[in-house]
């Protein structure tokens, strides 16, 4: 018999967060079974992916994290170094991305940007919004941008 009792914690707990997506992920497989096999795409296989700018002195000047997954590539960070933004730099980093997730069977890019970052910067390279959220955080807009690959 399953209790029906519980109580409720709060609190950051790195071996809780990773057994949960663990545990999510394995959900994910099952349910979305059927659609793999329709399409032929591992949908729990994330993939991480990493570009990155180095100087002639081996510093950072920008790089670009995220993943692909179902076909998408997710954007996740995108940064350039301030005397290097307006040269490009952003552009070509998205563009290597792109490649690669293509390459790896993508079809489309999503990411997110808040309004005092960079949306004009990602329409420029073709993103559309697809959502804006207001007041997150107060006072400014959340944007998800996507864009077709290939």
């Amino acid at each position: 018999m399953v209790s029906r009792m519980f109580r409720m914690e709060t609190g950051v707990d790195k071996e809780r967060h990773r057994l949960l997506r663990a545990r999510l992920r394995a959900a994910n497989a099952e349910a979305s079974a059927a659609l793999r096999e329709m399409r032929g795409t591992p949908l729990e296989q994330e993939e991480p992916l990493g570009v990155w700018v180095i100087g002639d002195a081996g510093e950072l000047v920008g790089g670009l994290t995220g993943h692909t997954w179902g076909r998408w590539l997710h954007v996740g960070l995108l940064w350039v170094a301030e005397e290097f933004r307006g040269a490009g730099v952003g552009g070509r980093l998205l563009a290597e991305a792109e490649r690669v997730a293509v390459e790896r069977g993508c079809r489309n890019s999503r990411l997110e940007t808040w309004d005092f970052q960079a949306p004009a910067f990602y329409r420029q390279q073709g993103y559309d919004v697809v959502c804006v959220i207001p007041d997150y955080p107060e006072g400014h807009k959340e944007f998800t941008l996507t864009k077709r690959l290939g």
